[in-house]
């Protein structure tokens, strides 16, 4: 099954380039307030083929392991709608994370098709990182991911803030 190349967001990346990846929210320059961003890709499983179209990258910083995957990402941060952070009864935390339309109807196509194999997901926030390599192990039509990422919880908010912030933005560019 083909999937159409995602198309290049202009607005996402006047959003990038506006908002800084570094810092603290609420930061004043200039009388304009700043806030954070983070960047979240969804990169597909793929058997290595030689190609410079996958390569394996390692997941997971206590006890690390390689995952190859397409370098072409298959969801990013501009699919997200809502971000947040939930809590389990043990104290350990996840990031659920809320996909838009486009978001959701592709999450939909690769936990059909890609049943078994892992999404590997990179985020950039204050740092720069692979998150996690969930088994895509059933379907998800509704548009909701929960992951548990190799993060602090301080970490894990500071992603939910920024991709909540991205959020906003391409919201606001959608309806223009």
């Amino acid at each position: 099954m083909k999937f159409p190349r995602p198309r290049f967001n202009t607005y996402l990346l006047a959003l990038l380039a506006a908002l800084p990846l570094a810092g603290g929210a609420g930061c004043k320059s200039g009388g304009m307030m700043k806030k954070e961003a983070s960047t979240l890709r969804f990169h597909f499983e793929v058997n290595a083929d030689g190609t410079d179209h996958n390569s394996p990258v390692s997941v997971n910083r206590s006890e690390p392991f390689l995952v190859n995957v397409e370098k072409q990402t298959f969801l990013h941060e501009g699919d997200v709608a809502e971000a947040w952070v939930v809590e389990d009864e043990l104290g350990s935390f996840a990031i659920a994370l809320q996909f838009d339309r486009r978001g959701t109807w592709l999450l939909e196509q690769y936990t059909v098709s890609g049943k078994g194999r892992r999404a590997a997901i990179f985020s950039q926030f204050s740092d720069a990182r692979w998150l996690a390599a969930p088994i895509l192990n059933r379907n998800i039509s509704d548009g909701r991911f929960v992951f548990t990422p190799d993060a602090t919880r301080a970490e894990a908010e500071r992603i939910v803030r920024g991709l909540n912030n991205v959020a906003k933005v391409t919201k606001k560019k959608k309806k223009q």
